[in-house]
This record gives structure tokens, C-alpha cells and sequence, in this order.
């Protein structure tokens, strides 16, 4: 931390061997009480997540071969996680998931071309204020996403085609009223891709699912859920809505697997949809590295910055 070009605090490392002692330690200087004040989020934030990042190095944990430096962090943002923002008051908690599904919901909504902004989300969710001049579309689809994420969080069941399909219908109430996975083909706005002919979506859907159950204790889960997610949009086995979908249950797979729920941002859309693009390389069975490297390392990323902003209370 400066003040102008001279050093206030030059090592956080010396001024404790515990989180706990450097906090203390933090409090009792006072000649620069003002200035750590004033950067305080930004020193808490880097005191917790160091603590939590040295602590899994310790732990020396198996190598993924997806994650790879990745992996680290990731377990770092699970361990505080688990150890400690779950154990915080239920209260505390909702309030933070409230927070976290205000970003979420916009910037899943606004991937799709959804033009309510951000401060319009928060008034919208927290309020119940209408947003002027957007549809009612644009608005169900916020609120919709809402409900979907609050009773994922609660949701013990198993993802299988059922499960899939009312998910969708939740999503796209008042949205879209065609349900169910469809039958006919897609032509997807400016996709890399070619989605599954109406006729495979089925097949395809239930080879997928196949592929979850047989993987889902093999690979790291968020490898697992960032591969589900891909080849989810690939099939694109929804008329409208598999965006959203996907995103959804790609977390689902997370908090299932007790990892934290991520926020796949709008202003990354284009690298999103290229490291998407890249991983399409990939055959429908398979899972190599150099098809995937590109997403895993980007949805990682995301997963880790955003929980070090949103989770730390």
C-alpha cells in the first residue's frame, strides 16, 4: 500500500504469522489508519484469499490435467467456501446470494440480448421496481431467473431429462411457451456451430446425460460442469433459452458438488463465446485437453474473481 511514492506497507507477511494476528496488527497502526480505511476491502480481500490459497498449497492436492494452475485457486475460493462463508448467519447469507443473483441474473439475461441494465436488475429484484421502456419479455426474464436460482440452491434432485426440461419451463414462463426439447432444427443468430437436428436432440440429450452420470465422480467438478455446460450448447435442445439453461445448471453442478455458484460476465461475451467456439472442436463423446484448455481456463477465471468480490463478508 502507498501513500504517494512512499511505501506504508511494503510485506502484509510481516505484520503476523496468522490471518488473525495481521488483522490485529493492521488495527494498531494507527499513523496510517486513514489510508488503510480507505483500502481496506482491497486488504482484507488479498489477506483472506492468500490465507486460503497458501492453505490448499499445503494441502498438496492431485494435479488436474484441465485445471492445472488453476487448480489452486479454485480450491482456495471452496475451502472459504465451506469452511467459512457457510458457516456464516443464514441472514448474512441470503443477503450475499440476493447480491450474487443481482449480477447473475443480468449478466446471463443480457448475454442473450436482454437490454435491462444492471442498476434497473437490482432496482427490478430488490424493489419490485419496473424498469421504464423495456418489454415484459425482458422483465420475466429476470424475474424468472430468480426463482430458478434460489430453488436450485435448494435442490437436492439429480439432473436427468426431467429435471432439464422444468428448469426450462420455469426460465421461460411467460417467456417462451414452447416447452420440452424440440423436435424440429434451430438456427442459432450467428453461431460457430451447427446444433443437433430436431430430430437427434433426444439422442443426443439422453448420450449426454449418459456421459454425466458415468463422469460425474471421475473429473473435477467444475471441469465437469464447464464440459456439461459446452456440449449442453452444443445439442442446444431447447427452441429457446439453452443460454440461460445451461448457465443454470452449470452451477447447479457446482453447488451440488459444494463449489460456489460463478457469474459468467456480458463484457466477456465475445471470449466466451470463443473459447465455446474453440472446445466445439471436440467430438460429442470426447473431452481432450487442447479442445478444452481454452474454457476451463476462462470459466476458472471467472469463477475465482468473481468469488473473491461477492462472497468475502
Amino acid at each position: 500500500m502507498k501513500k504517494g511514492k512512499k511505501v506504508v506497507i511494503k510485506d502484509l507477511a510481516y505484520l503476523g504469522t496468522s490471518l488473525e494476528d495481521v488483522k490485529k496488527n493492521l488495527d494498531k497502526l494507527t499513523k496510517y489508519k486513514k489510508e488503510i480505511r480507505k483500502a481496506y476491502k482491497t486488504i482484507n480481500t488479498y489477506l483472506e484469499s492468500n490465507y486460503y490459497l497458501e492453505k490448499i498449497k499445503k494441502m498438496k492436492i492431485k494435479k488436474d490435467e484441465f485445471l492445472d494452475e488453476e487448480l489452486v485457486p479454485v480450491e482456495a475460493c471452496k475451502e472459504h467456501y465451506v469452511k467459512k462463508f457457510n458457516k456464516e448467519h443464514e441472514l448474512t447469507k441470503k443477503e450475499v446470494f440476493k447480491y450474487f443473483l443481482i449480477e447473475f441474473a443480468y449478466n446471463t439475461t443480457s448475454i442473450e440480448g436482454n437490454t435491462i441494465t444492471l442498476k434497473e436488475a437490482k432496482n427490478l429484484i430488490e424493489e419490485g421496481l419496473t424498469p421504464k421502456d423495456r418489454t415484459l419479455r425482458e422483465i420475466y426474464d429476470l424475474q424468472n431467473t430468480e426463482k430458478v436460482f434460489f430453488e436450485l440452491l435448494k435442490s437436492k434432485k439429480e439432473i436427468n431429462k426431467d429435471f432439464i426440461i422444468n428448469v426450462h419451463k420455469k426460465l421461460m414462463k411467460n417467456v417462451d411457451n414452447r416447452i420440452g426439447f424440440r423436435t424440429t432444427d434451430v438456427r442459432v443468430i450467428k453461431s460457430r456451430f451447427k446444433a443437433s437436428p430436431g430430430k437427434y436432440v433426444l439422442t443426443d440429450m439422453n448420450l449426454l446425460l449418459d456421459w454425466y452420470s458415468e463422469n460425474k465422480k471421475k473429473i473435477h467438478p467444475l471441469v465437469l460442469a464447464i464440459i456439461f455446460h459446452h456440449k449442453f450448447e452444443k445439442i442446444h435442445p431447447f427452441s429457446d433459452g439453452n443460454g440461460r439453461t445451461g448457465r443454470l445448471l452449470l452451477n447447479y453442478i457446482l453447488i451440488k458438488n459444494n463449489y460456489p455458484p460463478l457469474i459468467i460476465r456480458k463484457k466477456f461475451r465475445e471470449e466466451y463465446l470463443n473459447s465455446l467456439g474453440v472446445a466445439d472442436k471436440s467430438s460429442f463423446t470426447s473431452i481432450k485437453k487442447q479442445d478444452y484448455k481454452d474454457l476451463v481456463q476462462y470459466i476458472a477465471d471467472e469463477l475465482v474473481t468473481n468469488y473473491w468480490n461477492l462472497f468475502l463478508v
